[in-house]
């Protein structure tokens, strides 16, 4: 499973990713819209894990682009605001398929993405 950490705080993306990856998942972690992009244009990908609020670009639009590029990929957006915290993010993504905040546990996380890429396969 190709897993994709879109985070601009790297301590937490680090977290995520050695948990990922000692799950077995193959985990790329970037810090920004325009590695996302990169990544997302040359790489497979499976599941996105994207912060909402990026320090340097837009998350919805790493999402729409996702969309595109490889609609197959499912997102899972985390926070640590109450910006769509209504739910609406699931309006605005069509590849959205969780709203998580941030400081959702790693083994959280870990079973959110196997839920999403069981789904997807």
């Amino acid at each position: 499973m190709n897993v994709l950490i879109v985070e601009s705080r790297s301590e937490l993306g680090t977290l995520w990713k050695t948990h990922l990856q000692r799950q077995g998942m193959d985990v790329t972690l970037v810090g920004d819209q325009e590695g996302a992009i990169n990544h997302l244009t040359t790489q497979p990908t499976d599941i996105i894990v994207l912060d909402l609020v990026l320090e340097d670009g837009a998350a919805l639009a790493v999402a729409d682009y996702a969309n595109y590029r490889v609609p197959e990929a499912r997102v899972v957006f985390v926070t640590n605001t109450t910006f769509f915290s209504d739910g609406s993010i699931f309006a605005h993504s069509a590849n959205a398929r969780a709203f998580l905040p941030s400081d959702t546990s790693p083994e959280d996380l870990a079973a959110m993405i196997e839920h999403y890429a069981a789904e997807a396969s």
